[in-house]
């Protein structure tokens, strides 16, 4: 059986212009051009940085939880038991990707937590 985090990946790369790449506090970084739509720790747990608006409605959807290390940012954790929790993670994973397309060239490199 496939973990979450393969499930994920296979998706994620799917997608016209997405990357994969170690990300600096391990796990797999997920790229849209330059700019990280967010990361993957294993099977277990998926980071994401969201404007805040989306950050607080995802929240209290019970659809991700505050950032496991910096609650007080725009990112959220989304903690995965299994494989059957990936497709929730590939939903926020895709909102992520159609903000990023649809702001093309005007994202620019880290600041997408203040947007």
């Amino acid at each position: 059986m496939r973990g979450a985090g393969l499930l994920i990946r296979e998706e994620l790369t799917s997608w016209p212009g997405v990357e994969a790449a170690p990300h600096r506090f391990g796990g797999t970084e997920y790229r849209y051009g330059r700019k990280e739509m967010g990361h993957v720790h294993g099977d277990r747990l998926a980071d994401l940085p969201l404007p805040r608006k989306l950050h607080d409605e995802v929240i209290a959807a019970g659809r991700a939880q505050p950032h496991h290390v910096l609650p007080e940012t725009g990112w959220v954790s989304c903690w995965m038991a299994g494989p059957e929790d990936a497709a929730g993670v590939i939903e926020l994973f895709r909102m992520q990707y159609d903000r990023y397309k649809r702001a093309g060239s005007k994202i620019v490199a880290g600041d997408s937590a203040a947007q």
